[in-house]
């Protein structure tokens, strides 16, 4: 493009190739003169005025360097008509408004026109009336064939002013703007309206947020807006099989009772059970103790009926006593079933009120039988020491659950709870606070039957005897006769049992209707689970020799 410098010599522009020519020639450079006269077709051409046709010129005294390839476009379409791919775009025209009379104009907006600089200092707008200036004359190549007619310039109407307008610049004002809020059909102000809206939109939220606040303090109340109902198995299972542990304590609880117990010096909490519908009760001789012969003993039914109690007869060598209750009607006996007939690993239900909580019931099995063992002699003298040959269960039984009934699967009473074995004190009746370690003990019913039956009948027990004194401090293996009795006498009693039999003092025990024995306490046990006249199978050593013989057992009252 023209920049306002001399005017030197034009650039030289390269022909287009033609056919069978690799190389390109410059073009010679053509005269001033040539410059005006363009080429134009053999025809005659007159412009829009009526002229003269312009001079023409044969084809063959065009240079062949200025031959176009392609025949005039008759369209004047580029690149082969005017003004050519090489005419300069015009310059971008923003026009200004027009605006309507006595209307004010703002100044022109000083924003940036995209470069970075404002619009008003790149270029100071022009007056209305100015003609846009002229374009620089740019050097241009020789035109193909003919050039469009010289035309003289016509006068223009005044161009209007533009803005400097860019559209990817910063974001721009409007370009009329008003001050003040807008005029109405009248020409007036419109009146103000976002008083009163935003006053109801504020009424409207304080009543949606009260509404909302009352529902959620309901909900939170009330626990939803709906009742909430979990469901439910409606079969019916009120019924338990009868040899089921809720079936066998349905049958048992009925006939359990709990024995509350106070004396001079001490009290306690035991269990018994109903022997008759007399009121008849049995349960151990350590329960009834601490009331002596002037305490009180309440009984308190698994209803909650209560009524007072008054001791029968007790034994402490068997640890069984028998009290009565008057005035009571409606009692149910619990059935006493057979302990003889009892296999380790029969399940088993345990009743009681271990640590006064009544109507307890544990479950478990015998885990063995004729075990023996010794509770009492708190005494000293022997005399409360009890001996029995009993039932062993890892049913859970606790301080509380004494004298209450160990029954089987028919809801029968096989046992009678006496005994713990205590993890750090050893065999044990439940007068202590030591807990259950699954080592529980119960008296045969058997044995607790004959017992209960001679203290109904006659306020006092008898026990199996055989005559002789044993020496409780021998620890070899057996029952050792001792060589003299506590009064100095012989140790075998004339006329006993064990004189008839031929027992002799120093002879050892081993055996006792085949079974071993390995102790004195052991040979006293395996004597009291027998009656009074039972005949035992002896076996015994005497210096050195095994012997054997036939006992009939004799009969004491008293421990």
């Amino acid at each position: 493009m023209d920049d306002g410098k001399p005017t030197e010599p034009k650039a030289k522009w390269w022909s287009r190739p033609t056919p069978g020519r690799s190389t390109r020639t410059a073009p010679q450079e053509s005269s001033p003169v040539e410059d005006a006269v363009p080429l134009v077709d053999a025809g005659a051409v007159r412009d829009g005025a009526g002229a003269e046709p312009t001079r023409s010129v044969a084809p063959e005294a065009v240079p062949q360097a200025a031959r176009p390839l392609h025949e005039p476009d008759q369209y004047s379409t580029p690149p082969y008509g005017g003004p050519g791919p090489w005419a300069p775009a015009p310059p971008v025209q923003r026009p200004v408004p027009t605006p309507a009379h006595g209307t004010p104009v703002p100044p022109p907006y000083a924003g940036t026109n995209g470069a970075g600089t404002t619009a008003a200092a790149a270029k100071p707008p022009a007056p209305a009336a100015a003609f846009p200036p002229p374009l620089p004359q740019q050097s241009q190549p020789p035109l193909p064939q003919h050039s469009p007619p010289q035309q003289h310039p016509q006068p223009q109407p005044p161009a209007p002013q533009w803005l400097q307008y860019d559209p990817w610049g910063a974001p721009r004002q409007p370009l009329i703007t008003n001050s003040g809020p807008p005029l109405g059909p009248d020409g007036g102000r419109r009146r103000n309206r976002r008083g009163p809206v935003l006053v109801g939109a504020l009424l409207l939220a304080l009543v949606a947020g009260g509404i909302g606040g009352g529902m959620g303090a309901y909900i939170e109340r009330n626990g939803g807006l709906t009742q909430v109902e979990l469901p439910q198995d409606e079969r019916n299972l009120g019924g338990r099989a009868p040899d089921s542990v809720a079936g066998i304590a349905a049958s048992a609880l009925p006939s359990v009772v709990t024995l509350h117990v106070s004396g001079s010096t001490e009290s306690g909490t035991g269990t018994g059970f109903v022997l008759d519908a007399r009121g008849h009760i049995l349960t151990n001789n350590h329960v009834v103790a601490p009331a002596g012969s002037s305490g009180e003993i309440t009984v308190t039914f698994s209803g909650g009926e209560t009524a007072s109690a008054e001791v029968v007869g007790k034994d402490s060598g068997y640890d069984l006593a028998v009290v009565k209750v008057s005035g009571v009607s409606g009692l149910k006996p619990l059935p006493l079933g057979n302990s003889d007939n009892v296999q380790v690993g029969d399940p088993v239900v345990a009743i009681g009120a271990p640590f006064d909580l009544s109507n307890t019931v544990t479950s478990g099995i015998i885990s063995a039988k004729d075990r023996p063992i010794t509770a009492g002699g708190e005494k000293g003298d022997g005399s409360d020491i009890s001996y029995v040959d009993a039932l062993q269960t890892d049913a859970p039984i606790n301080p509380g659950n004494s004298g209450g009934p160990l029954v089987d699967t028919d809801a029968h009473v096989i046992g009678i709870n006496s005994a713990i074995r205590a993890a750090d004190s050893g065999s044990t009746t439940e007068g202590g606070q030591a807990g259950s370690i699954g080592l529980g003990f119960a008296i045969p019913i058997n044995q607790g039957r004959r017992v209960a039956e001679e203290l109904i009948n006659t306020g006092k027990a008898t026990h199996p005897v055989i005559g002789v004194t044993l020496d409780m401090k021998y620890t070899g293996d057996g029952a050792k006769v001792g060589q003299k009795g506590a009064d100095g006498k012989s140790s075998v009693a004339p006329d006993g049992p064990g004189a008839k039999a031929g027992i002799q003092p120093g002879d050892v025990i081993t055996e006792v209707d085949g079974r071993r024995v390995h102790s004195g306490e052991e040979l006293i046990v395996k004597i009291r689970s027998h009656r009074p006249g039972d005949r035992l199978e002896l076996k015994l050593t005497r210096g050195g020799k095994d012997l054997s013989m036939t006992l009939t057992l004799g009969s004491a009252t008293g421990t």
